[in-house]
């Protein structure tokens, strides 16, 4: 187990120190595609850096000399490209000219198909040959990536286009860069973070956490502020996939009016879209939003635009002047743009909000209420009622046995007491996630299958109670081992649901906190179990054996017990105290989500 162990810890260094440095020795495979290097911030705009080659037509094997020049460089990468796809492989294959400041790489199938820098070195000047292929495109377009400083880059910089003689002239228009953002509107990059100037004001803001800054890492930023017939959006927050929100009618998913920003290799594609149900969202054309601004730093997405009130020629666009639940998700996007599905619930408004009203500064939740008063139930009664009902029966039977409450021992009043509120609280907590989702999930694992079976074994409990024998009754014993068996097996259960229920989406308490805490419970509930166990078998060895004419008188088992009564009391009240701390840490989690 040490050799994986190390493997691991190597690779995630070698991983963690990829991504501060980028690719200061030129090795850059990883970027092949893309040509963006992984420095964690935007590209520039204005090229300082240009690419000039010795012809403009080639015909198989030719050779083309290629230069790469402009001010002081630190890195670079050169490739050539079909000029017609420019999301293609590379073509053709490059020779060198100086070994000391340019090195080949093998980007696709394509030997020595691009060429980059060999060290962070200062350099102005780059000198390559390119061989044209046997089976090269009709037109040739070179690029190249250069690296300023770490954060100070450009990608796929344009350069010549080469053609075979006799090819027709290039299909019109040639983008330097597969980047380009295909609006009808400019796309521009954002200086610097938004802020929280004017929330509740002058804008409509929703942020998670409440009142968190949006310069934050960990600030979820969603800002809406009406300039005449139009409105102006913020969004905002960490996430290296996408960035979406949805205006919805209902706080379900489907039928929404949806907006993404997805990172797509490193530049952010601003999309209007569709919802329907829980399908992929359907992206509608993009010439509906204007001003669209992105910036992505340190794994913050950032992205702002603006779109009118009412769109009324945009089918499936929702009037702006309306109120609405507001959705703000978060998630995981692939190569070429593909989203996936959020991890989390996303994030929703307590109620119905006009973006286009008086401006509010409000949080939400990532938990609906009724998922929320299932979890703090279900922890009140599996936490604290039927932890200490269990308690009660088994350790304070002597301690107890002469007090007496409403005419019946102290301690069964007490315990029957605590397993009635614990059946009660948990059969509200039952139904409470079918009165949400209005059914059976199909989404939650084996929780719900688990949290039957409890609330099976609770009902089941209660009912052999109530029919339970008298003291002396022949089956007596059996309903003992019976009503011990079914809490203990419902007790287990009911954790490890619990463990399963903190990570689903509709309830997604802190990890790993969750997991530690309810750890740090059951281990509480152990450790005092134990102790009781420990401090009841001491009593029994202060038996005194008397011997007197061959006869033993033991001294009454009820009468060791008593003797420990303070001690017990005293561990109950720490185990209440222990157990209602476990139970407020829980409810303060849920409260936050």
């Amino acid at each position: 187990m040490e050799l994986p162990g190390l493997a691991f810890a190597v690779w995630m260094f070698i991983c963690f120190c990829a991504s501060v440095d980028g690719y200061p020795s030129g090795k850059i495979r990883e970027a092949c595609t893309s040509m963006i290097p992984c420095h964690g911030s935007s590209p520039q705009l204005s090229p300082e850096h240009t690419i000039t080659v010795n012809g403009t037509e080639f015909k198989p094997g030719d050779n083309i000399e290629v230069h790469l020049s402009g001010p002081d460089f630190e890195g670079f990468f050169i490739q050539a490209r079909d000029a017609e796809h420019l999301d293609s492989p590379a073509v053709g294959s490059f020779i060198l000219v100086d070994r000391r400041l340019s090195q080949l790489l093998t980007c696709g199938r394509t030997k020595n198909s691009a060429v980059s820098h060999t060290s962070k070195a200062k350099k102005k000047y780059i000198k390559v040959y390119w061989i044209a292929p046997g089976d090269a495109p009709k037109h040739v377009q070179f690029l190249a990536t250069v690296v300023k400083k770490y954060k100070i880059f450009w990608v796929k910089i344009p350069g010549p286009i080469v053609s075979q003689p006799n090819a027709l002239s290039p299909t019109p228009p040639l983008h330097a860069t597969s980047e380009a953002v295909s609006t009808s509107h400019p796309v521009s990059y954002l200086s610097k973070p938004f802020n929280a100037s004017g929330c509740g004001s002058m804008k409509f803001c929703i942020r998670n956490p409440s009142n968190c800054d949006p310069e934050s890492a960990s600030c979820f930023f969603l800002s809406f502020q009406q300039e005449k017939s139009s409105v102006f959006i913020e969004m905002s927050g960490p996430s290296e996939g996408y960035l979406a929100f949805a205006l919805s009618r209902d706080q379900w998913m489907g039928d929404d009016d949806a907006y993404l920003c997805v990172n797509e290799d490193h530049r952010v594609h601003v999309s209007p879209a569709y919802l329907k149900g829980r399908s992929r969202p359907v992206l509608d054309s993009e010439s509906a939003l204007e001003d669209v601004s992105w910036r992505l730093v340190d794994g913050v997405l950032q992205c702002s635009f603006r779109r009118n009130i009412r769109l009324p020629a945009y089918k499936g666009r929702f009037n702006l002047d309306a109120s609405y639940y507001i959705f703000l998700a978060d998630g995981e996007a692939s190569e070429g743009g593909l989203i996936h599905k959020h991890r989390r619930q996303p994030l929703i408004t307590n109620g119905i909000y006009n973006v286009t009203g008086l401006p509010h500064d409000i949080g939400g939740s990532r938990s609906p209420r009724l998922i929320k008063a299932h979890g703090a139930l279900m922890f009140i009664a599996w936490i604290t009622t039927v932890s200490i009902g269990v308690l009660v029966a088994r350790f304070f039977k002597p301690v107890w046995s002469h007090s007496f409450l409403f005419g019946k021992e102290m301690w069964f009043q007490v315990h029957r007491m605590l397993m009635l509120t614990t059946v009660t609280l948990t059969s509200i907590s039952f139904v409470l996630p079918f009165i949400y989702r209005g059914g059976w999930s199909q989404q939650a694992g084996f929780h719900p299958y688990l949290g039957c079976t409890v609330m099976a074994l609770t009902i089941f409990q209660a009912l052999m109670a109530g029919f339970r024998p008298s003291h002396h009754a022949p089956r007596r014993q059996l309903f003992n081992w019976f009503h011990w068996s079914t809490g203990t097996t419902a007790r287990i259960l009911a954790v490890v649901t619990m463990f399963l229920g903190m990570d689903l989406p509709a309830l997604d308490l802190p990890d790993p906190w969750d997991t530690y805490t309810m750890i740090g419970f059951v281990a509480w509930h152990v450790g005092i179990d134990v102790l009781l166990e420990i401090h009841s078998y001491c009593l029994v060895r202060k038996v005194e054996v008397i011997e007197d004419d061959r006869v033993q008188i033991l001294q009454s088992l009820t009468s060791a017990e008593a003797e420990g009564r303070l001690f017990k009391q005293i561990v109950l009240a720490i185990y209440i105290c222990g157990n209602v701390v476990f139970l407020i840490a829980f409810l303060a989690a849920i409260s936050q989500i």
